[in-house]
Parts: C-alpha cells; sequence; structure tokens
C-alpha cells in the first residue's frame, strides 16, 4: 500500500488554502443535499440560513459550556434554549432540562436518571432494571440501554404500527424504571398512544418518556395549523419527560437538542458530581465533559431568528410537500405507503412481488437520490423538509422509472445493496447478521478504512 494511503502528520504543515481546496475536493462524492436530493441526516435551508449558523457558532468556536461560572452568556443561552423548548412543548414553570449534543444523548440521559432515580427510591428488586418501549422505538434507546445496563423489554406495535399499550400493560412488573413512547416513531412517523401511556404510568407510578426528537420542533406547529396531532407533551398526565432536536426540525447546527423533565424531582438524577477528584469537585449536567458552545449559541440563534412565524411557515411548506410526495407515491400502482404518519416522515412499500423495493432504492441512487432502507417490513423511507418542495415532481418521475425498470428487469433484485438488504431482512437468525455487520464495521473502523462499497 501506498504511503499515501497511510496518512501521517506532514512533516511540514500545508497552507491554508491548500487544505480548504483538499475539504471541497473530498466533498465531491458525498450525499448531494444541496440539491435536496437526499431523505435524511441534513435539515437545510439554504446556504442564507446556513451561513446565518456558522456565523452564530464562530462567535463561540472556541468557548466551552462546561463551566457555566467562565462563559456566563452559554448558561444564558442553554438556559433561555431550554425554557423556549418547554414552552413549545406545553410545559410550566417547573419544566427543567439541559441541552444536549444530540438525540443520542438526549436518549441517553434520561435512561440513565430514572435508572438511577429508581435504585435511589429502591423500587426495583432485582439487579437489571427493565425499561419498556415500542418495537419501533429508535436504535439509541438500545444503545442507552446496553450502556446502563438496563434491561430493553420491546412491546409490540398494532396493526396501524402504533405500540400495543395493552402489550405494555402486561411487561410491567417489579423491575420496570421507564416506559418510552415515540412522537413519533422515526421508522414510520406515525404517534404512539402518548395519551393512554401516560394513564398507564400514573396507574403504576412510573416515569414515561416521550421522545419526540424528530418531532419536538414540528408537531406543535403542524398542530396550529390544523393538523391531526393527538396531544403527546406535557399536557398530557404522566410524562414526565420529553427529548427534541434542535437541529432537526428547529434547524440549528449540529449537534444540538434538549432533555426536558417535568420538573427538578428527576433531572437531579442526570447530574454527575465527583468531590474527591484531584483536580477539584468535577460537575457534569449531561454525558460530556466539554460542552462545544458554537452549538448552543447557534441553537440559540436559531430559535431567535426563526421565531414562531417562521417555524409555522416552514411547517406549511413541509406538510404541503409532504402531501404532495404522498400523493405522487401513491399514483405509482406498485406502491403503498405504511400506514397514516401525523408528519413529514413516513415509509413506502411494493405491492407488487416483482418490484422489489430495494431494487427501487437501487435505482434510484443511480439517479443521485440518497434513500433509507427499511427492514420488517421491507421499505423505503423519506423524511421531508422545506426545501424538497422543489424536487416533487423530479423525484415522482424517477420514482415511476425506477419501479418501471425493476419491473422489466427483476434480475436488479439480485444485484448490489438490493441482494444485500433483501438477505439482511430474510435472515431468521439475528445474530449471525449481527456478526456480519460487526465485521464490516472493523474494516470500515480499521486501520486500511476498507469500505463496503
Amino acid at each position: 500500500m501506498a504511503d499515501s494511503e497511510h496518512p501521517k502528520i506532514p512533516e511540514k504543515g500545508l497552507g491554508h488554502d491548500e487544505v480548504l481546496e483538499m475539504l471541497r475536493r473530498f466533498k465531491e462524492g458525498d450525499a448531494n443535499y444541496r440539491d435536496s436530493k437526499t431523505w435524511s441526516l441534513v435539515y437545510y435551508l439554504g446556504e442564507e440560513h446556513t451561513r446565518f449558523l456558522i456565523d452564530a457558532f464562530a462567535l463561540y468556536f472556541s468557548e466551552n459550556a462546561l463551566n457555566p461560572m467562565a462563559f456566563k452568556s452559554l448558561k444564558r443561552f442553554e438556559h433561555e434554549v431550554v425554557r423556549m423548548s418547554a414552552a413549545l412543548l406545553q410545559g410550566d414553570g417547573n419544566v427543567v432540562g439541559t441541552m444536549t449534543s444530540g438525540g443520542t444523548e438526549s436518549c441517553l440521559l434520561p435512561v440513565m436518571a430514572y435508572r438511577d432515580r429508581a435504585a435511589a427510591k429502591k423500587v426495583f428488586r432485582s439487579r437489571k432494571p427493565e425499561m419498556i418501549a415500542p418495537e419501533s422505538i429508535h436504535v439509541a434507546w438500545e444503545k442507552a440501554a446496553r450502556y446502563f445496563g438496563v434491561k430493553m423489554v420491546h412491546a409490540p406495535l398494532r396493526s396501524d404500527l402504533r405500540v400495543d399499550v395493552e402489550a405494555v400493560r402486561k411487561r410491567i412488573n417489579k423491575n420496570t424504571v421507564l416506559i418510552v413512547g415515540s412522537a413519533p416513531s422515526y421508522p414510520h412517523g406515525v404517534i404512539d398512544p402518548i395519551g393512554e401511556l401516560g394513564a398507564l404510568a400514573l396507574e403504576h407510578n412510573l416515569p414515561f418518556h416521550v421522545d419526540s426528537c424528530l418531532g419536538g420542533f414540528l408537531l406543535p406547529f403542524v398542530e396550529q395549523l390544523g393538523g391531526e396531532v393527538p396531544p403527546f407533551d406535557f399536557r398530557v398526565p404522566g410524562v414526565t419527560s420529553i427529548s427534541a432536536d434542535v437541529h432537526k426540525y428547529g434547524y440549528s447546527a449540529k449537534g444540538a437538542s434538549v432533555i426536558l423533565y417535568r420538573d427538578m424531582d428527576y433531572l437531579k438524577h442526570q447530574f454527575f458530581v465527583h468531590e474527591s477528584w484531584p483536580g477539584g469537585v468535577f460537575i457534569s449536567p449531561a454525558l460530556l465533559g466539554t460542552r462545544p458552545g458554537g452549538a448552543i449559541a447557534a441553537a440559540w440563534a436559531a430559535l431567535k431568528a426563526l421565531g414562531m412565524d417562521g417555524y409555522l411557515e416552514l411547517a406549511r411548506r413541509v406538510m404541503e410537500t409532504t402531501r404532495a410526495l404522498q400523493e405522487g407515491i401513491r399514483s405509482i400502482p406498485e406502491l403503498e405507503i405504511l400506514s397514516n404518519p401525523e408528519m413529514s416522515v413516513f415509509a413506502y412499500r411494493s405491492t407488487a412481488k416483482k418490484a422489489n423495493i430495494y431494487a427501487v432504492g437501487d435505482v434510484m441512487e443511480e439517479q443521485g437520490w440518497l434513500v433509507d432502507r427499511l427492514q420488517r417490513p421491507e421499505a423505503l423511507h423519506a423524511m421531508v423538509t422545506p426545501l424538497h418542495e422543489r424536487i416533487v415532481d423530479k423525484f415522482v418521475t424517477d420514482l415511476k422509472q425506477s419501479v418501471e425498470r425493476v419491473l422489466a428487469d427483476p434480475s436488479l433484485a439480485k444485484q448490489g445493496n438490493a441482494a444485500l438488504y433483501g438477505m439482511i431482512a430474510k435472515v431468521p437468525l439475528r445474530g449471525l447478521v449481527k456478526k456480519e455487520v460487526l465485521k464490516m464495521m472493523e474494516q470500515i473502523y480499521g486501520p486500511e478504512m476498507k469500505m463496503p462499497y
């Protein structure tokens, strides 16, 4: 292997312009989000908003929110982001919380906090506390369960892809420390029966978290626009905490999220204090030690600059675009949309055996679209943002042509990613799938970075 494939810090530093040009060149093969070709990962509002976020971020590029006494402005920003988020999600003056680095941290923290709260109150009797969540819960909760030694207990979904509340009830036992629901679920874009889950949590005196990382900064505005959004926030009795990502439909810079608790009785179990460290008393409100100031400042800036009127208009554009896309997909006889999503996230699948949906995804990617795949059921996934309004017709046309191409050439289902995803979706031994994926990860993150494609 050539030396260039074993990168080392250069003996002599390169010029700034040269390095920046290298960065621009390396981006050429990345997903094309600027032309709205992506359906996940990026929430892009255009260059003007991006430049504004960059400027806000840059003003606090070097600041560290670890010590709120050193950078009081960052603590003010965090406090105001939490208060603005709490008001948006119908919280009263007792609601408290922190900013986090993103949705995953906002899912990790309540698992840790509720585990420790239960331990402090001695409410579970085994050495393995349990949490109950829908099968459709975001994978970050699986990670949280593994990291913090909490057993994940899955509850099945109803035919409408929302969690079966009676199944949740049957899974509650003396070791349950937390119930979780989605608003909405990432795979299907549907809101779990939050009201019923809240009542169940109250009945059993259990904490209940609503994962609204995806919907927290969109659903309130969809509701204002007359959308059929069932109560999912602090209006629901029994809801003790909510997570919402500012860097998703809050259109802030990555990574910024909030975790909100109904009152300090819950949040205090999230705090970490170590009083005997030789370096001094260490206090941390969330997982990270160093807390990048730029992300906090940019989140505050986004909320202030867009305002309620701006978010309402963006929500209107998103939902109109979602409806147009769904109508276009429904116009293709071989496709159907799963369930009845409440917002801009949805999945669609093939109703024709010869129109392999993963092969359709492959053909779409040949045309420059970055399309996510789901399994169980096999489907493609879309997350709509405001700028997708300009590509609706093109996307639907390309999708229709892709379906026609797959129908005309069934062999496409046995090639490329279609063959890989099809195999993974059908393997009954999930441990075998995990083993093979781990091998792939070892290659990607190994010393030679062998990409699978």
